[in-house]
């Protein structure tokens, strides 16, 4: 492999910036060489500059000669960005020594090449460097690590580790699982075994950084895994991206990822930083610090990693606790669809015909209700009714369904209708894998209380409640069974008028009215509310044509409390206070839940503010013109004819108000390839 020729670099640009953006040349030059299918295969997914500078952000590096692990290091992207952030502390480390992890031989030799380039940097710094790459399997060669190890002093051991391990399945007779399984390290996926390792390896008070897919911090799948990390780490930050296309965009992969921070040491398990944000590269993330026991409950044995990132999610959690029912109390029990189509392939029938029952699949579920059959669809929609297949039948009558898997155009995770046997033929009926379905102990539910079911699992608080402690879009049998649910009466009350379609607002009206009575909840932000008016925020922002980087949550705070737009205030009462940018950020803590980092008023007010004046949408210093923009005391007023056309959301005048609007939007919007874009920031 030829060397790649060293980069030009921006005059001014520092030596450390210098080395993480010379690092990610070869990742994106060992990209195009590597197989795109063997690549998947192997569950490689290289980090981003962007990325790899965050993780190694979050390390405190206490002594003054740090070794450091990367297993699975790829070129050496995470290492380059960790040296770098290590190098330009106000006390650097005086030695570093690195054993990077890497099989892939295609990759070997681009990882050298970045060790080279951060020895080269360290000599510049006055740091000895010192590195060693291991081209083996990090998995059985850390087995046999550990399992050597077991004699004081006699172990390898590390200061730090920095992972973004493969992503695989483990089939369960495999000699990965089987290793894993002689440290009691068992697991499904290959990342959560490069975990368990890396802290084998840490040594006491030694810190970890990790991004990983969310999914381990729920499910029966990853339940000893949790119990193994947080038995042996504790958590001091946990960091998570509010769009799924964000951290990996180079490969498009479409996954929820976190990045976690945790020290080796089981007792000092206090308070943890959650934060959030668009992407690696959003200069104003949510910040907020809360104790231990919010993100793991003490009293839950299946240890869920919960992520509530702002007190929104508090506040849903709190009302959830208002549910003191367990299925077991309601008598009802939650089953996975019986019918596995493909083993059951020579029964399944286009259409229904003689000695076949309805069969029903994901696709049949809409607006609340099982539409059957539908033609011209890829699945059949009837089983042939033989000794073979009876088991795999449930008597006529009313079920919930909950769709396993939601799709990515679909708004809801937790997806629910009635099966209703008055709009199907009068026959038992089959449910497909795919489907969750409730029962009362193997026989069908009474009307209303299928339906009250449904609405409740169709609330937008469920959905929401959901969202924070689940990583992935499937929602399992077993998910379902740890809600706490109404009570037996009041799913009935909620049944009995609901209307069929379960409209949205009704819905969530009634629960929040009816169901929900606490006195504590009065003093707390309407965490429903308060989802779906920044929804609506957001809605407008795109309706108006403002350009992508400005339609994300801070931008819809930003719009609302220029509006003075409370939760529960309807649109047609939109005031024009004049507000500074403190007052705003203000604003969206104390009505919407969302506190932003320290230090991040000036870039709201370069990001966000600033775009907006130059959208028309906002006039800064009404009161004084001639205020400097950056002045402390700098205030911003929604400008007048916004203010009219933004009292009109969600009237019949909206469309047409937006399209005028649009037609005659300021002339710095510029068009290109059909994008909008706002012109550079003016300081």
């Amino acid at each position: 492999m030829s060397t790649l020729a060293k980069p030009r670099l921006h005059e001014g640009l520092s030596a450390h910036v210098a080395l993480v953006e010379r690092v990610d040349l070869l990742r994106l030059d060992a990209a195009r060489r590597l197989d795109p299918g063997r690549q998947a295969e192997m569950g490689q997914f290289m980090t981003p500059a962007p990325v790899a500078r965050l993780m190694a952000s979050m390390f405190e590096g206490r002594r003054r000669s740090l070794r450091l692990l990367d297993a699975g290091a790829g070129i050496g992207s995470l290492t380059g960005a960790w040296v770098a952030e290590m190098s330009a502390r106000k006390h650097p480390p005086q030695e570093i020594v690195v054993v990077a992890y890497e099989i892939d031989p295609t990759l070997v030799g681009y990882l050298r090449e970045a060790l080279h380039a951060c020895k080269t940097h360290c000599e510049r710094a006055g740091i000895r460097f010192e590195s060693e790459v291991r081209q083996e399997d990090f998995i059985g060669a850390g087995v046999d690590a550990l399992r050597g190890g077991l004699f004081p002093g006699s172990r390898e051991e590390f200061d730090a580790a920095i992972l973004n391990p493969p992503y695989r399945k483990i089939q369960s007779d495999s000699k990965t699982r089987r290793l894993l399984e002689t440290l009691n390290a068992e697991t499904t996926n290959l990342y959560a075994g490069f975990l368990s390792i890396a802290v084998g390896f840490l040594r006491p008070e030694g810190e970890i950084v990790a991004i990983t897919p969310r999914s381990f911090c729920n499910g029966p799948y990853f339940r000893s895994f949790r119990k193994g990390l947080l038995d042996a780490v504790a958590l001091t930050r946990v960091h998570c991206f509010e769009r799924r296309d964000r951290a990996f965009s180079d490969d498009d992969v479409l996954q929820e990822n976190v990045i976690f921070h945790g020290w080796k040491t089981p007792a000092r398990q206090g308070r943890v930083v959650v934060s959030s944000s668009l992407g690696p590269e959003d200069p104003c993330p949510t910040w907020r610090e809360v104790d231990f026991s919010q993100v793991v409950r003490p009293d839950d044995p299946e240890r869920f990693i919960r992520v509530p990132a702002d007190a929104l999610g508090d506040a849903i959690e709190e009302r959830m606790t208002c549910f003191g029912a367990s299925l077991p109390e309601l008598q009802i029990e939650v089953s996975t669809g019986r019918v596995v189509d493909f083993r059951a392939a020579e029964y399944l029938r286009e259409q229904p015909g003689p000695d076949t029952v309805p069969l029903v699949y994901p696709g049949h579920l809409v607006r609340g209700a099982v539409e059957w059959p539908r033609n011209g669809g890829k699945k059949p929609n009837a089983l042939a009714l033989t000794a073979a297949t009876e088991p795999l039948v449930v008597p006529r009558g009313h079920y919930v369904l909950v769709k396993r898997f939601s799709s990515k155009e679909e708004r809801r995770r937790i997806v629910a209708g009635v099966y209703d046997p008055a709009r199907l033929p009068d026959s038992d009926v089959a449910f497909e894998n795919h489907l969750n379905y409730y029962h009362a102990r193997g026989r069908p539910l009474s009307r209303d209380l299928a339906r009250g079911l449904a609405a409740f699992l169709n609330s937008t608080l469920v959905d929401c409640y959901f969202r924070q402690w689940s990583g992935h879009t499937q929602v399992n049998a077993s998910d379902l069974r740890r809600f706490r649910y109404p009570s037996r009466e009041q799913l009935e009350a909620l049944g009995s008028d609901i209307p069929d379609n379960f409209p949205q607002d009704e819905l969530d009206r009634r629960i929040e009215e009816d169901l929900l009575h606490m006195p504590s909840l009065k003093k707390s932000p309407d965490p429903v509310r308060a989802k779906r008016r920044l929804r609506e925020a957001l809605a407008i922002l795109k309706d108006l044509g403002l350009p992508r980087e400005q339609q994300n949550d801070r931008s819809a705070l930003t719009l609302l409390a220029l509006l003075d737009l409370e939760p529960k205030t309807p649109w047609r009462k939109a005031a024009s206070p004049m507000r500074g940018i403190t007052e705003m950020m203000g604003f969206f803590a104390d009505h919407y839940g969302k506190v932003y980092a320290p230090n991040t008023r000036e870039t709201v007010r370069r990001f966000t503010v600033h775009q907006f004046v130059q959208a028309g949408l906002a006039v800064p210093n009404p009161d004084k013109p001639s205020r400097p923009t950056n002045s402390p005391r700098a205030v911003y007023q929604i400008e007048g004819a916004a203010l009219a056309l933004l009292r009109m959301y969600g009237t019949p005048d909206w469309d047409k108000g937006t399209e005028v609007w649009v037609a005659e939007s300021p002339s710095h919007l510029i068009h290109f390839n059909g994008e909008r874009f706002l012109g550079p920031f003016e300081s």
